[in-house]
């Protein structure tokens, strides 16, 4: 009766703890600063521009970038920019992501590097998700869908 009793207290024990353990310190969705991920640079540069058109300055063909559209994770938003060059994609960043806490940063500082440069050689949005950043690879993955919907690439 008494190991009975010491193996269901020990499991409801490792139950609890392991119900009350949180992944983040982050008490909820951090509210993000501009910073950008470029192919493959680290976060920390300046945001790039909204949809617009502006010339590529060669005779390779026009360059546009495209913003996808805010996709709302359980750490943050995520929202990734494309620059697409005669339909392929030149350059992504990311102007936000979830940056609340130091693990955050730390994350996504590894994370965002692979991502983008995953989108650059797939050129488009089947990429393999990032372990240990899962839920800012769905989230990256949601806006850069947007943003290739919005450039008409497949």
């Amino acid at each position: 009766m008494r190991r009975i009793t010491l193996w269901l207290f020990s499991t409801i024990a490792a139950l609890v703890l392991l119900f009350s353990y949180r992944t983040s310190t982050n008490a909820g969705p951090a509210a993000s600063t501009p910073a950008v991920a470029a192919a493959p640079a680290t976060p920390g540069s300046a945001p790039s521009p909204s949809p617009s058109s502006t010339s590529s300055g060669s005779s390779s063909g026009a360059t546009k970038t495209y913003l996808g559209s805010t996709a709302s994770t359980r750490w943050g938003d995520v929202q990734v920019s494309i620059t697409v060059t005669d339909g392929k994609i030149t350059a992504v960043q990311v102007p936000v992501y979830p940056n609340g806490n130091h693990r955050d940063e730390e994350i996504n500082a590894y994370a965002l590097p692979i991502l983008t440069q995953e989108t650059v050689d797939a050129q488009s949005a089947r990429i393999d998700s990032v372990s240990g950043a899962t839920v800012t690879t769905d989230g990256y993955v949601e806006s850069l869908q947007a943003a290739l919907d919005a450039a008409n690439i497949g």
